[in-house]
């Protein structure tokens, strides 16, 4: 009789927040046959794993070569901005390589000679060109590709001014990549002193990142490990990473809510105002059924991020026309303004109780202008909440992170809590653990808001006991991520855990939306016995007792025919015996 059980096991690379190597599957079949046991394992998703791996550990081997000449939070440009442009490069080879021959190159090299014998016939050259830029809105020089700066390198023969010419020749190529580069500062003495140090420096970095095999990794593979050392360098950076990075837990338990119930829908469209490194946007392409479709819409206000961000989407595979992202001020100037203003998902992870105007003319701004009052100079939680529901479609879901003070806090923001519990806008609060982000220690918490829905209850989940502990952040597991997501869609009250409040419980409570007013989460000390208490420690005492008397024996059967060993020796037995 034969027996055959599958066990399914998650693997995941160690403090890579889950996210490189997503669900990586290992099927163990076990068969039993005339007590014979037969092992069989069948390998899912090994090679796109392996390439991850290899990615990942040559990009953060180039880090090393600048880690010793300044911070993460400086060597993050040039590491990033370099990885993208090969990947710029490397694609354009391949791509045109694949327009001459129409099959893919053996090697980036020769798909490089092909391109050069190409450029020898002028209509042809024209031709190809044409074709390249109407796909990709760029073109690069052969002597400004990738691959030629590798050789190079390699032959001492390379010069930062190449690199220079290189950044140029893209960021003019189309407003699309319009001072994409900019950050990045080649002659900064950061990378050494004098033009060949610097050179130097860059040379060793090429050469390095050239190992990454870019010709055989797809989009999300290269995507993915790009986005685990965005990661990695908001670990090393700390507080200064806040603005450009959304630990992958929230990220995904942000995404999983607002998209529920829309993950069929074909032109899915999502916004973020506050978009960092744009993780946030493209968690949206994990869940959705047709991803293609998906239209990304997003705001920064850090230059140096937004370009982060741009090269972000490239490197996850999303087609120019499918992006519209802009660097500018979300409450000072509304955007998106004069062609789609509303979407079905909105995700927020704006700076916490940051300054801004709240001049008294955006009483007339439309998406300020219901509530009679603006969030105060001080905290613009509100504002960027305000501002995110005003660009959501009437069926769609905002969720956004926020700290807890906009559960509770009184004056211009109560109203505004008031005004938007009145109308039904928020749905549910789920209190998250402290310490998950790296620019605050503060428990945090996610609000979900719908436009226009029946019923004005909402649901509480306390998620702040669902961590784990770490040694500079805490992390939520795939297990508290899931548990949190089962709690939200189950929607209802579970003891400890969460509370469906009526619009009247919440009325009661003046509109305070605390989470432990209504999830009492608050776990009763297990008595002690003091008698079985004293009991035991009588046992360890005399235990103790026993074990250092057969120690004191064996002391007084050791000899030495020194004399001060044995003094030695001696006072230590007195000390034992008191």
């Amino acid at each position: 009789m034969a027996v055959e059980q599958a066990i399914g096991i998650y693997w995941s690379f160690e403090n890579a927040d889950n996210m490189i190597v997503n669900e990586l599957c290992l099927c163990y079949t076990m068969a039993v046959d005339t007590g014979e046991h037969k092992f069989q394992w069948r390998n899912i998703r090994m090679a796109e794993a392996e390439n991850s791996k290899d990615l990942i550990s040559v990009l953060w081997s180039g880090a090393d070569i600048l880690r010793s000449k300044m911070d993460a939070n400086e060597y993050k440009d040039y590491l990033l901005g370099i990885v993208f442009y090969k990947y710029l490069s490397d694609s354009f080879l391949i791509k045109v390589y694949d327009l001459i021959y129409d099959e893919k190159p053996e090697s980036l090299r020769v798909a490089l000679e092909a391109y050069k014998k190409a450029l020898e016939d002028e209509e042809i050259a024209e031709e190809l060109k044409g074709q390249v830029k109407a796909e990709f809105h760029y073109v690069i020089e052969p002597e400004l590709t990738y691959t030629c700066f590798a050789d190079s390198a390699r032959n001492n023969g390379f010069h930062r001014e190449q690199l220079q010419k290189a950044f140029h020749s893209i960021e003019q190529s189309d407003p699309l990549f319009a001072d994409l580069f900019t950050d990045i500062d080649l002659y900064s003495n950061r990378l050494g002193t004098g033009d060949q140090k610097q050179s130097d420096t860059i040379a060793n970095l090429i050469k390095e990142i050239d190992k990454a095999d870019l010709l055989n990794s797809d989009a999300d593979v290269l995507g993915n490990a790009y986005e685990y050392l965005i990661g990695q360098f908001a670990s090393e950076t700390g507080k200064k990473a806040g603005e450009f990075y959304t630990p992958q837990a929230v990220s995904k338990i942000l995404t999983k809510i607002a998209m529920s119930g829309q993950e069929e829908k074909k032109g899915l469209s999502v916004y973020d105002p506050c978009m960092g490194s744009g993780s946030l946007l493209l968690n949206a392409k994990k869940y959705a059924k047709e991803p293609g479709y998906i239209k990304y819409y997003g705001q920064e206000l850090m230059t140096s991020t937004f370009n982060l961000a741009r090269m972000n989407m490239f490197l996850h595979g999303i087609m120019p026309e499918n992006q519209k992202l802009r660097n500018g001020d979300t409450l000072d100037g509304d955007w998106p303004t004069g062609e789609e203003t509303d979407f079905h998902m909105v995700l927020m992870n704006p700076p916490y109780s940051a300054k801004w105007s709240a001049a008294s003319g955006f009483l007339q701004d439309e998406r300020f202008s219901d509530y009679g009052v603006l969030a105060p100079k001080s905290k613009a939680d509100y504002a960027f909440l305000l501002h995110g529901l005003y660009h959501l479609k009437s069926k769609g879901t905002m969720a956004i992170v926020l700290p807890h003070g906009v559960l509770f806090r009184g004056a211009a923001e109560g109203k505004i809590r008031e005004k938007l519990l009145r109308s039904g806008n928020i749905y549910a609060v789920i209190g998250l653990p402290a310490n998950l982000f790296y620019n605050t220690s503060i428990p945090t918490c996610i609000i979900v808001l719908k436009k226009h829905r029946d019923g004005r209850d909402v649901l509480f989940i306390d998620a702040s006991r669902k961590y784990e502990k770490g040694k500079k952040q805490n992390s939520m597991t795939e297990a508290d991520i899931d548990s949190v997501i089962a709690l939200y869609n189950q929607r209802e009250t579970v003891e400890k855990e969460a509370y469906l409040a009526t619009f009247e419980d919440i009325e009661k409570n003046d509109f305070n939306l605390n989470i432990p007013r209504y999830v009492d989460n608050f776990e009763k000390e297990e008595e002690v016995d003091l008698n079985a208490l004293l009991d035991e420690m009588k046992d360890t005492d005399q235990q103790i007792a026993e074990v250092q008397g057969e120690f004191v024996s064996m002391l007084r059967e050791l000899t030495s025919e020194d004399e001060s060993v044995m003094a030695s020796l001696s006072s230590f037995i007195g000390i034992l015996e008191g």
